[in-house]
């Protein structure tokens, strides 16, 4: 039998770390220069991917998004919609998970809206769940490659960049985006 302080402690620890990253949350200014730099290393990483910027009607960069998992696990980061390339508001991800899983990773992610309906809808929403309220397709491209924007018909579209850390994992089910005040 598991005592209780064995299992409390990593819990506890891992609970710290998730919710840590809420408590220090980044300025807008901050938030939108680490996206600047997220989003040269797209560029940098990905050929075509500024022209498939420009085409979308928005996009969502999170410069940082840091999961940590101990048989639960979590992922937090916040991040900016640009329309326009200009900065029109602020965003939180947020997922959970329950299964075998240990260790900690960071990545970037940038959700592009390709139709001006899938940008309204998430918009409008309040608190815009993957799976529930969209589907994100996943592209899996690594660096050095190139983006077709031919072959892409989803309306939304998402890159996970970047990643460090032990669990990779290129998934966004069940991610949760939810509007932040940053003024």
């Amino acid at each position: 039998m598991i005592k209780h302080s064995k299992v409390l402690r990593p819990l506890a620890l891992f609970l710290t770390l998730v919710f840590a990253s809420s408590a220090l949350a980044a300025s807008a200014d901050k938030l939108n220069r680490e996206s600047d730099k997220a989003l040269q290393v797209f560029k940098e990483e990905i050929d075509g991917s500024e022209v498939f910027l420009n085409q979308a009607a928005g996009y969502l960069v999170f410069p940082r998004v840091v999961k940590v998992g101990f048989f639960l696990g979590g992922e937090t980061g916040e991040g900016v919609l640009r329309v326009g390339g200009s900065t029109v508001s602020y965003y939180r991800t947020s997922a959970g998970s329950i299964g075998f899983q240990m260790g900690a990773q960071a990545k970037s992610i940038v959700i592009a809206f390709l139709t001006r309906e899938s940008l309204d809808k998430f918009r409008n929403s309040n608190g815009w769940k993957v799976g529930v309220d969209g589907s994100i397709a996943i592209i899996d491209l690594g660096a050095g490659k190139t983006i077709d924007s031919d072959n892409i018909r989803d309306p939304v579209v998402g890159f996970i960049f970047g990643s460090k850390g032990l669990m990779y994992n290129l998934t966004l089910e069940g991610s949760k985006f939810s509007k932040l005040d940053k003024s």
